[in-house]
């Protein structure tokens, strides 16, 4: 039901109530009042006939001479009971009548003065009111119809009724424009406080009602600009902590006091390798003893310190830790890149280690032979010291490409790029070149496209990686040809060098840019090859923010692509 039908019901009810109560009280003392009053009125018309009534013989005459003044009957009854005198009877008729002793009235005012009785009159036939008072001569009674009365009070009623039903009509019309007056802005608040709980924090109550609505109207304002502005910060505040939580260079996961994953980072996602919504649960994380019971001790409350797991095949440093609530978070740190770095690191020494060590084998054993070989012939003396020298050089190359090579990966060079002319790079490098390729026998030449004739690259870069790339080809060529080849595509210029030579197994070809790495370490070396040229190029062309490729087939030959920038055109 509506509020304003309960407001209008209530407030006609209350007012029909009301109504009643005052029916029921009015009608009952004005009924008892006018009784009282009637009878008083009636005691001192009997009163007044006292100093009237002096001669028992016109008894008769009194009475009806006072029933026509006051037009009530009027009886003056002896002290034996007998009536003398009835202003409703003639004389005739006043015989006939039974002695009045025994009646109510008669009795108390013989033994008290006066009395009174309520009944119907046995001569006239209609309830009567009897009110009698003693006289020294007997007993004057008068009494009164009291159908009149009962006239009167019904005519009342119906007026109270009138009067009461045109109050409900006014109330009834009155209250409506009241409860509406209420209920209107309480419906609206009740229409934003739904809509407020129901997110919608754009609402906002009217504050033009009354009184204590027009207070309850602002203060639901209020509050909603307060759930605004308190909400804004809270989704400002979680979107700060998921962009933190998902940016963690860790792992994390987040899970409650029952057993399920409510929150994963991306980089957890990797680690334990699962996918999906959350929540979900545990289950789906790995299998690993380690990181199970990690869990199973941070869920009851204790500290997990960083342990070292693995996880689909991942080195993975875990950690653990319970949450107030309940649940628990785990914390992973993937240790492979860490792993790897130290593996490259111990293949760097040893591969170093390596490469020195048998130049300086060399170098050490003819230089002790020529110390304490003093007959050692000329001719042996100068092979010794050629090999010296040849093996002190191979040192000294190996020492400034890893000079090279630490000196670009730590940032200590930078490249210069300006616009090149690509035929004048490439007929220097070929220039130097060329007495190994016509030692071998090898065709060297260049195809070079007329839109690719210019690159923004830096001099010595250049010169250094082409050198390098179209060395290895002749090293690694027997026969045939060794070709440069550049091509314009799009806004970058590929510079390729391709050979006939051994070529690279497929297997191999994914590591040939790696520091030290050969395909066949005996051949290289021989070949005077310090493994280090191609992790040269490889850096000195990702610092132009190009990439090197490359492709081979097992005795068909080798290709390494370069890409580089091409120099601005001005429009």
């Amino acid at each position: 039901m509506r509020l304003t039908t309960r407001l209008l019901l209530g407030l006609v009810l209350g007012v029909s109530l009301m109504l009643a109560a005052v029916v029921g009280v009015l009608d009952r003392r004005l009924y008892a009042r006018v009784g009282e009053q009637q009878v008083a009125q009636l005691q001192s018309e009997a009163r007044l006939l006292a100093a009237q009534w002096t001669n028992p013989a016109a008894a008769d005459a009194i009475a009806d001479a006072a029933g026509r003044a006051t037009g009530h009957r009027v009886t003056l009854i002896g002290a034996n009971g007998v009536v003398l005198g009835d202003s409703e009877f003639d004389s005739l008729r006043l015989q006939a009548l039974e002695n009045h002793r025994s009646r109510p009235e008669v009795r108390d005012a013989l033994a008290r003065g006066s009395g009174q009785a309520r009944r119907v009159s046995a001569s006239a036939g209609d309830e009567e009111l009897y009110v009698a008072v003693r006289m020294p001569l007997g007993i004057s009674r008068v009494s009164v119809r009291t159908r009149a009365v009962e006239e009167l009070f019904t005519r009342s009623r119906l007026d109270i009724l009138f009067v009461g039903i045109g109050a409900i009509v006014a109330v009834t019309g009155f209250g409506w424009f009241f409860s509406r007056s209420i209920t209107r802005p309480i419906i609206a608040l009740r229409d934003v406080a739904q809509a407020l709980a129901a997110g919608d924090l754009s609402r906002r109550p009217a504050l033009s009602a009354p009184g204590e609505v027009g207070d309850l109207a602002r203060a639901v304002h209020r509050l909603a600009e307060q759930l605004g502005a308190r909400l804004a910060t809270l989704e400002a505040e979680e979107s700060l902590l998921t962009e933190l939580f998902d940016s963690l260079t860790e792992g994390a996961i987040a899970v409650d006091a029952s057993r399920q994953v409510m929150r994963i980072n991306d980089v957890g996602r990797v680690l334990a390798n699962v996918d999906g919504e959350v929540p979900f649960p545990v289950d789906r994380l790995p299998d690993d003893p380690e990181l199970r019971s990690a869990l199973q001790r941070a869920l009851s409350g204790q500290v997990v310190e960083a342990r070292e797991v693995v996880l689909h095949g991942r080195a993975v440093s875990l950690v653990a830790r319970p949450l107030t609530d309940g649940g628990a978070v785990l914390a992973m740190y993937d240790l492979t890149p860490i792993r790897k770095l130290e593996q490259v690191r111990r293949d760097f020494v040893a591969n170093v280690s390596h490469e020195l060590r048998t130049p300086l084998t060399i170098v050490g054993g003819y230089a002790e032979t020529l110390v304490e070989d003093s007959d050692v012939p000329l001719v042996s003396r100068q092979a010794f010291l050629q090999t010296i020298l040849s093996n002190t050089r191979r040192m000294q190359r190996i020492v400034d490409d890893l000079l090279d090579l630490s000196r670009i990966e730590s940032g200590g060079w930078r490249p210069n790029p300006v616009t090149l002319r690509v035929p004048d790079v490439v007929a220097d490098v070929m220039g130097a070149i060329r007495p190994a390729a016509d030692e071998k026998h090898l065709v060297v030449r260049a195809d070079i496209a007329p839109d690719a004739e210019e690159v923004c690259a830096d001099p010595t870069a250049l010169r250094q990686v082409l050198g390098n790339l179209v060395e290895n080809a002749v090293r690694h060529t027997a026969t045939g040809t060794v070709r440069v080849v550049a091509r314009r595509e799009g806004d970058s210029v590929t510079l390729a060098v391709s050979d006939t030579g051994i070529g690279i197994p497929a297997d191999h070809l994914p590591r040939i840019f790696e520091r030290f790495y050969r395909v066949d370490p005996a051949r290289s070396r021989e070949q005077g090859g310090t493994g280090l040229g191609l992790a040269i190029v490889r850096h000195l062309v990702e610092a132009h923010g190009g990439h090197v490729t490359a492709a081979s087939d097992s005795g068909i030959g080798t290709t390494i692509v370069t890409t580089w920038p091409s120099p601005v055109t001005e429009s």
